[in-house]
């Protein structure tokens, strides 16, 4: 009996070799068929200015490689293990969430949040005042832009269930109110800031006036559209927006009227520091933290709210939701408006930072991204697309410092180049794993007696 037992096995085990070697060279046929002309072949100009091709063959095979080792291995290792895991889960009678919760998962806010009120402290103290900047700037703040940006478009598609594909116009709206108001008028950011949001809000409702009986796709190409028209207004009405050459000189936030410069009364001689441009990015680290957390409040009390349970039922069913009473109207009209709003206070931030908005900023991919970490995290989980937006913003930049790359593809490999590349590769596989994104279970808002998580599982797109 254990021989034909361990027979069985023997044969299950080469069957099971054989399917990964097929695939894995299925795998590599179809990555040969995707790189060769962008990753085999590449345009470059040489001394005579002339456009030539270069080969680059040995990076492609790397490439193709790759992408067959991890088929033969997904196939033969990782996909068995994963479905002896979920038998053994469902022999077990084993819920998909936990109910027992630990102290890192019951305190994973508090201590998320105390690293980030340390994390440029701590880098400013191990890295020195010029060494932080790129830590704080690009790993800190740039990431805290975009999780505000996806909290933000998180209150039209991940409540209220409305596609929008145009949501870094309302990032245009802010940045360019913030640009302009500045420098025609000399108001100061804190004015401008609630300012810049109110005028995103308004587009907001513009927006969602035409929209009211769309659905689906073509909400998506109206939202779509809807991003385009602003950024070719901001292009083509140069006496206004200065066009390509985009807004330049504009002036930068302050503290309570303490500007962070080189003068008498700048940040730095008032409390007696030396010089450095540190102080203004540790300012702006904090000020969007504020603002992220601002966002955070809003959006868990307004789920709360009447507002935010009308959200949730137009998302699961906007007929039913009718039927029940609710104004569908005047509901998608403050979705709008008020991711609209964060969109906008997002844009003049990131004014106010760059010290230059241009229509390069805008674009469409800017909106793709945005949704992508929606989507990556959980629609409607405000801890799922916070780490999304850590592990996709963070990852691209994080390639900008592996230049130890370059010894395994070539110096000529510029990792950052390919970013979109590892971008969507990454969106593939987290999909593949988590299809319901990286958290997709969430506690209900309403809940009779006892408040329980529902598994992502059980509900429509791990809703919740």
């Amino acid at each position: 009996m254990e021989n034909a037992v361990r027979s069985a096995d023997k044969s299950a085990n080469a069957g099971l070799v054989q399917k990964g070697i097929k695939e894995a060279l299925f795998a590599a046929l179809i990555s040969f068929g995707m790189f060769v002309l962008y990753v085999g072949l590449k345009t470059d100009q040489n001394i005579s200015n002339e456009l030539v091709i270069v080969q680059r063959w040995g990076l492609l095979a790397i490439f193709v490689a790759i992408a067959a080792v991890g088929r033969f291995l997904t196939v033969v290792f990782l996909r068995p293990h994963l479905d002896a895991r979920k038998l053994a889960k469902a022999r077990s009678g084993e819920l998909d969430i936990s109910t027992e919760k630990g102290f890192f998962h019951t305190h994973f806010l508090k201590i998320a949040l105390i690293a980030l009120l340390l994390y440029p402290v701590f880098i400013y103290a191990v890295a020195g005042p010029q060494g932080s900047l790129k830590w704080v700037d690009n790993f800190g703040i740039q990431i805290l832009i975009y999780v505000m940006l996806a909290w933000g478009l998180n209150i039209v598609v991940g409540l209220a269930g409305l596609l929008d594909l145009g949501y870094v116009a309302f990032y245009a709206i802010g940045a360019y109110s913030y640009a302009l108001l500045s420098s025609y008028f000399g108001l100061s950011f804190w004015v401008l800031l609630p300012l810049s949001g109110l005028l995103a809000a308004l587009w907001g409702v513009i927006l969602g006036f035409p929209v009211l009986r769309l659905r689906g796709d073509y909400l998506a190409i109206v939202t779509l559209a809807f991003g385009e028209i602003i950024r070719l207004v901001i292009i083509n009405w140069t006496d206004l927006t200065k066009g390509t050459f985009g807004i330049s000189g504009i002036p930068k936030a302050t503290l309570f009227g303490i500007p962070f410069d080189a003068s008498a009364g700048g940040f730095a001689k008032l409390f007696h520091l030396p010089m450095s441009s540190a102080y203004y990015k540790i300012f702006l680290f904090y000020l969007i933290l504020a603002l992220c957390m601002l966002t955070a409040y809003v959006t868990i009390r307004l789920r709360r709210m009447p507002i935010g349970r009308a959200w949730e039922a137009m998302r699961e069913d906007e007929i039913a939701c009718r039927s029940l009473g609710i104004n569908t109207v005047t509901t998608k009209l403050t979705a709008f408006a008020t991711g609209a709003m964060f969109g906008g206070f997002a844009g003049s931030f990131f004014a106010a930072r760059q010290g230059f908005v241009s229509p390069e900023s805008i674009v469409f991919l800017e909106s793709a991204v945005i949704l992508a970490i929606v989507v990556l995290g959980g629609m409607g989980s405000l801890t799922g697309i916070a780490i999304a937006a850590i592990v996709m913003v963070g990852g691209t930049e994080l390639l900008r410092e592996m230049s130890f790359l370059k010894m395994i593809f070539g110096p000529d490999f510029t990792p950052e180049l390919y970013r979109m590349l590892l971008f969507g590769l990454a969106m593939v596989v987290v999909m593949l794993i988590k299809p319901r994104g990286f958290v997709g279970s969430r506690e209900p808002t309403a809940f009779l007696k006892e408040r329980k998580a529902v598994s992502g599982s059980f509900t429509k797109e791990g809703h919740g």
